[in-house]
């Protein structure tokens, strides 16, 4: 007999688990108090990119980005193999901008341990890196090439990862308004805010953010907090059309932002972060600081003005590692909340350590570095 899971949270995560642990023979059901994929995870610009974001050293967050990444092509094979939405996915690989000389040398200790683990990168300089991507501003002295980076379109995929648990028989429930925690210690109870309630054996909280309002139903801390993250999209199409469709062809990271191209014709750039609550208003300081960042790497950028500008919330922890794992020895209430900007990345490998977990499979060396009751006083 399956056991029958809820999952707290209709976001990318919530989604993502839900599909793994259905597709693993569990009865799921997903609550979410407004739209699935209606927050962080929508608002994504959905890139696959480790090496180029974790720039320190490879620290048990690292080695947890890098397993997603190389979990995403049989991933999305199995999330289209259960859904008619398409969504884009495109290899383009990153390049990581300096502008002065001094640079190089961090973008070289930084190779030689991505090197270790798997990039097959290298520096471009001069020519050749202006070959790679004509568009980009001649202070641009070096960049750090990875081949291995990808990155999709966040908002269709996200859908199509819904699609694929209904068709699998997820139970999902959204625009409820509100959920609590009534029972957890011997079965699970939850109740919506019109009075339904959903009762399970296991429970898996992964409704980012919000996740911090259940410190007291568990009684332990769980410093998780909304930060917001502006974006903005340009309208890129005449732009391709003048350079055969290759005007950006790969993801371009630097210290202060991202410049991402879409098949649909837009050019993404992000994100300007503050902390703002819960409020997800775009700002006029915002949106200029993305594009005064914009017009350094992509001159023309300076004469253009974005289309489209949006604001989603990123749930970061304490400590920028997310909650994964169980309360205690039980897992009969478990957390995957807390991913911060990394929510598309990770889903992969979230939804994998979450059911390893539930059915007692073996667990990465770095997994207990994740442990929800790590702020707790022992």
């Amino acid at each position: 007999m399956s056991e029958n899971i809820i999952i707290m949270g209709g976001g990318v995560i919530g989604l993502s688990v839900a599909f793994e642990l259905q597709r693993r023979g569990c009865s799921t059901t997903v609550l979410e108090i407004a739209r699935c994929g209606g927050q962080a995870s929508g608002a994504a610009a959905g890139m696959l990119a480790p090496y180029s974001e974790n720039v320190e050293g490879p620290d048990p967050f690292f080695q947890l980005c890098l397993d997603s990444l190389r979990l995403y092509l049989s991933w999305i094979k199995g999330i289209r193999e259960q859904s008619a939405i398409p969504f884009q996915y495109s290899e383009s690989g990153s390049l990581y901008l300096t502008y002065h000389e001094a640079d190089r040398l961090a973008l070289e200790g930084r190779l030689l341990w991505q090197r270790q683990h798997g990039s097959t990168g290298t520096i471009v300089d001069g020519a050749a890196l202006f070959d790679m991507e004509p568009l980009l501003s001649r202070q641009v002295k070096a960049a750090l090439y990875t081949p291995e980076e990808s990155h999709l379109y966040a908002p269709d995929y996200v859908r199509a990862l819904e699609d694929g648990c209904r068709t699998l028989g997820v139970a999902i429930h959204d625009e409820l308004g509100g959920v609590s925690v009534e029972q957890w210690r011997d079965g699970i109870v939850l109740a919506a805010k019109d009075g339904r309630r959903f009762e399970g054996d296991r429970l898996v909280v992964c409704s980012g953010a919000w996740a911090q309002e259940l410190a007291g139903t568990f009684g332990i801390p769980l410093p998780i907090y909304p930060i917001r993250g502006q974006i903005c999209a340009y309208a890129f199409d005449e732009v391709n059309a003048a350079h055969n469709g290759q005007a950006v062809r790969h993801m371009l990271f630097g210290n202060q932002g991202y410049l991402v191209a879409k098949a649909n014709g837009t050019l993404v750039c992000g994100a300007s972060e503050d902390v703002a609550g819960f409020d997800t208003t775009v700002t006029e300081r915002g949106i200029e600081r993305l594009r005064g960042w914009n017009k350094l790497a992509v001159p023309m950028l300076e004469s253009r003005v974005p289309f489209h500008q949006w604001a989603g919330l990123r749930p970061s922890t304490q400590d920028g590692y997310p909650f994964l794992g169980e309360l205690d020895h039980t897992a009969q209430v478990m957390f995957a909340a807390g991913h911060y900007r990394n929510g598309i990345l990770l889903s992969p490998i979230t939804a994998k350590l979450v059911a390893d977990r539930i059915q007692n499979n073996a667990l990465p060396s770095y997994y207990p570095y994740f442990s929800p009751r790590r702020f707790a006083i022992s």
